[in-house]
């Protein structure tokens, strides 16, 4: 079964499909914190391009919160699971509950990471998305509405892997899509790594600072 070694490289192996994006002007590449994060940052030396974050939060089924009943990102966008939440049954009440507890951490996230600063300007930019991997797609999917809300003149996704049907029905909601692994079934992200530790608050910071030196 084909893997990466780590996040890192699979960020040098997406930069080799992204290197016509190198050095261009009005082209940001925006990872979803915080596996996406190293991955960015590979990318983002090797093209010579800057990276900001995009701050996603899923939003857990309760007892279950592995399982996305949806996503949040900036300015309140909110992209619903709705297959889930009916199955499940899950009440506004309790919908409304988790969403005001992920905006919190998100709120908190953005203040930790970025020192509250102000979003970066997307207005006619080709924005790269980036993260390690994508399960049920519901966080990919908010990022994708909250950019495309920007009005950017390109979205570019870029993943290391997806499950094939997932990755299917995210082609349509970009221009261009880059990911060398496409599995029937993804099981889970981290078995498509032979190291994935999970990532740290200061190791996102520094990552970024290294960045904009």
């Amino acid at each position: 079964m084909e893997k990466f070694y780590n996040r890192e490289i699979a960020g040098r192996m997406l930069a080799k499909q992204l290197k016509h994006f190198a050095n261009q002007p009005n082209t940001l590449i925006l990872a979803l914190p915080r596996g996406g994060v190293p991955v960015a940052y590979e990318i983002a030396k090797e093209l010579s391009l800057p990276f900001d974050l995009l701050i996603v939060r899923k939003l857990g089924v309760p007892h279950n919160s592995e399982l996305a009943m949806g996503a949040i990102a900036i300015e309140d966008t909110v992209v619903l699971n709705k297959d889930i939440i009916q199955d499940l049954k899950i009440s506004k009440a309790t919908l409304m509950e988790v969403i005001a507890s992920e905006k919190n951490e998100l709120n908190r996230r953005n203040i930790q990471y970025r020192s509250n600063a102000s979003f970066p300007l997307l207005l006619n930019k080709t924005i790269i998305l980036v993260d390690d991997g994508i399960a049920t797609g519901a966080t990919i999917r908010a990022a994708i509405a909250a950019v495309r809300q920007k009005k950017p003149d390109k979205i570019i996704l870029a993943i290391p892997v997806a499950e094939k049907s997932i990755y299917e029905k995210l082609k349509p909601l970009v221009d261009e899509i880059i990911c060398p692994l496409t599995p029937e079934s993804l099981y889970a992200v981290g078995v498509w790594y032979e190291y994935f530790p999970q990532i740290t608050d200061d190791e996102v910071i520094q990552l970024l600072k290294k960045n904009r030196v």
